[in-house]
């Protein structure tokens, strides 16, 4: 089970990211997370979104280059070591987590992970992390969630 990261390329300059903000503003679009990794030149802003088909088309009109990418969403209490388990869990079995952001959910005492591992071990490593009581959530869960 996965969710949908929009990774979207963008310029290093001062209102770059107040433009694109603005954007899925203006278009009503629901983000859930957001992770920033910036080069001299640009930078890679990597979101969830509630409705991916709608930013991907709102951001295509715009001239944002960008790409969509399965990564593994997984709720958390939000407590001391959760996230040591859950990395542990993944480390045991041989799954290399590539990078990870976090965010906080609606739901009360809940922290979401995310995880980009390598698309040969996505399949995997969500089993792995469901059959260790750490079930994935899904895009439509995001889409769901984001309507309460």
């Amino acid at each position: 089970m996965t969710v949908k990261q929009i990774s979207v390329f963008i310029e290093n300059r001062p209102g770059a990211i107040s433009a694109f903000a603005n954007i899925l503003r203006e278009n009503g679009i629901d983000m859930r997370a957001l992770s920033l990794a910036d080069v001299q030149d640009y930078g890679i802003l990597r979101v969830i979104v509630d409705n991916v088909y709608v930013t991907s088309t709102v951001l295509k009109n715009a001239g944002y280059v960008f790409r969509i990418t399965p990564v593994i969403a997984v709720p958390l209490e939000d407590q001391s070591g959760c996230l040591a388990d859950v990395l542990d869990v993944l480390g045991r079995n041989d799954i290399n987590v590539e990078y990870l952001y976090a965010f906080v959910g609606r739901q009360q005492n809940r922290a979401f992970v995310i995880f980009r591992v390598s698309d040969e071990d996505i399949e995997k490593a969500s089993k792995i992390l469901n059959d260790a009581g750490y079930p994935p959530i899904s895009q439509d869960d995001l889409q769901l969630n984001s309507r309460n």
